[in-house]
């Protein structure tokens, strides 16, 4: 993989991160139910947010520091 590419592909990484949340999110919506579990819905939104969503801006920032080092080089 050149290393001018690299920036492309932590972008689709950040984007995979976004979407296994929005997933992972649904289908745990959709399997909740209130009588069963002790703890409301956003507890588990939230905890889904920082095991996806946290790395997920993290590689997107790497992505632009990436791509903006790349683009000074030309």
């Amino acid at each position: 993989m050149k290393k001018v590419n690299i920036y492309r592909f932590l972008y689709a990484v950040s984007a995979l991160l976004v979407l296994g949340f929005a997933i992972h999110t649904i289908v745990d919506g959709c399997r909740y139910n209130s009588m069963l579990t002790s703890f409301p819905f956003y507890a588990f939104v939230l905890v889904h947010a920082i095991e996806y969503l946290v790395p997920s801006i993290i590689v997107f920032i790497v992505a632009l520091i990436v791509k903006k080092k790349f683009a000074s080089k030309k």
